[in-house]
């Protein structure tokens, strides 16, 4: 071999640039472009992921992207939250997936203080009333549909339909609190696969997500395991501290200067205790916050949920945003010695702090583990049965949904150990029963989307109110 022979041409890789050979700067500059682009629920914001991190920008193979998803379907929160940020700590470490799982978050964030700013003052103004009402009738199509979506992935046979029914029952006519519906799910589900009994051998439901399928071998990250993915207990431990006192300063803090009672403890306390039970997504939890916000604490009224999830639709970020209304309005309305708004707003960044700190941890702590958890059948079969109880609890809510949309008095009914409402047919809301069948009609007959049919609903609302005089 000659000189020239010898020489190695490839040019060099830039000090600190990883293997893979995907700059910092250029990773932050795509995941604020998949935040930008999240709308459309979890289902939505997965394309959305797969399509510029999978098949434009070959970063991570098709089969990698469906082992982290697998993974985040096991956690409780927002799926494609944690998903944004798994891929992130994987192509570069914590701060890659802080990176990712901010900017994730951070358009909703700025999208619904502002809303709920408005909401609160402005929210008794005949236009803004009409433009909700639009809203309630298109949100009530938007969770049917949900409710269909995830029956069609989740209940692949009679016994999945059957745990679908009990729940629904469990949590509509009994009041069974959600997170013990989801862990009796879970345990059933996990001494059946246990047991290797075929019903429960379903798996998780995902399969092909987007058009391209990319080998992993074909991407930038490959099929090798970088260094920092692979798990250590002196890790776990570090990171384990680091999040659980971020997550539990806030709380503690206001517990021990507040105690119990007061609306800032109130909202730590039940926001950090939602966020180890969302099983199954936002629309899942929705029932559990609506029947605590509204009846527990007090914070809003039934309507008003739907005017919140109605800004959640229609704004960039996972759908549970949602929570951060709740929290805004319960803290607007007991601001104790604080001006209103700012106690909205300190009330609203409290929910927001909880409710997603812990999707940092779950991540961080468990990803290194994925293998294991991957080839476990118990815990597929676990997940498997939660996702099919969720369909019952989102059943659930769009049944809520309905009964405060279209009813204007409902009666609560006792009997046998329920409790259920029941509307005073007189009562019902004519004008929201047609505004909700067309969209219905748009959402399932003629396949529209939700941003459309959103913003449809919303105008026609507004005119509504323009021709009853209430604008």
């Amino acid at each position: 071999m000659n000189e020239a022979e010898s020489i190695d041409v490839t040019p060099a890789r830039p000090s600190g640039m990883p293997a893979h050979g995907i700059s910092f700067g250029e990773a932050v500059r795509v995941w604020a472009r998949v935040a930008a682009l999240s709308f459309g629920g979890p289902a939505g914001q997965i394309a959305v992921m797969h399509r510029i991190l999978v098949e434009e920008k070959r970063w991570i193979g098709e089969t990698r992207f469906l082992h982290a998803l697998n993974y985040c379907m096991l956690l409780p929160g927002p799926e494609a939250q944690q998903l944004a940020i798994y891929i992130g700590w994987l192509l570069h470490k914590t701060k890659g997936g802080l990176v990712a799982g901010i900017l994730f978050v951070l358009p909703g964030l700025v999208a619904i203080m502002a809303l709920s700013w408005i909401y609160a003052i402005f929210g008794n103004v005949g236009a803004v009333q009409a433009l909700f009402f639009g809203l309630k009738a298109a949100v009530l199509a938007i969770v049917l549909e949900a409710v269909v979506r995830v029956g069609k992935r989740a209940l692949r046979n009679n016994v999945m339909v059957a745990l679908a029914a009990a729940a629904f029952i469990a949590i509509f006519f009994f009041h069974i609190p959600f997170p013990l519906i989801i862990l009796t799910a879970a345990v059933i589900g996990f001494i059946g696969g246990r047991s290797g009994l075929a019903p429960f051998m379903t798996g998780n439901g995902h399969g092909k997500v987007g058009g391209k399928q990319v080998a992993d071998a074909d991407t930038a990250l490959g099929e090798d395991i970088p260094a920092h993915a692979r798990p250590t207990v002196g890790w776990s431990l570090k990171i384990a501290a680091i999040f659980l006192a971020l997550w539990f300063a806030p709380v503690l803090g206001l517990l021990a200067l507040f105690g119990p009672g007061n609306v800032f403890t109130d909202i730590a306390v039940f926001f950090s205790k939602m966020a180890v039970v969302t099983f199954g997504g936002a629309y899942a939890v929705l029932a559990y916050v609506a029947q605590q916000a509204v009846t527990t604490y007090g914070w809003l009224k039934p309507g008003e949920m739907l005017d919140g999830l109605g800004m959640a639709e229609t704004t960039p970020g996972p759908l549970i945003m949602v929570t951060q209304f709740v929290g805004f309005m319960g803290a607007f309305r007991a601001p104790g010695t604080l001006n209103p708004l700012v106690a909205g707003t300190l009330g609203g960044l409290l929910t927001t702090w909880v409710t997603f700190t812990p999707c940092f941890l779950w991540i961080f702590l468990g990803a290194p583990y994925i293998e294991k958890l991957r080839s476990n059948k118990a815990l597929s079969a676990a997940l498997a049965t939660i996702t099919a109880a969720v369909v019952g609890v989102i059943l659930n809510l769009a049944v809520w949904f309905a009964l405060h949309v279209l009813f204007r008095e409902l009666h609560e009914r006792h009997g046998f150990g329920m409790a259920v409402d029941v509307p005073v047919l007189s009562s019902i809301n004519i004008p929201s029963l047609i505004l909700t069948v067309g969209a219905l009609l748009a959402v399932f007959r003629f396949k529209i989307g939700m941003l459309p049919v959103l913003a449809v609903c919303s105008v026609l609302g507004l005119l509504y109110g323009l021709a009853i005089g209430a604008v």
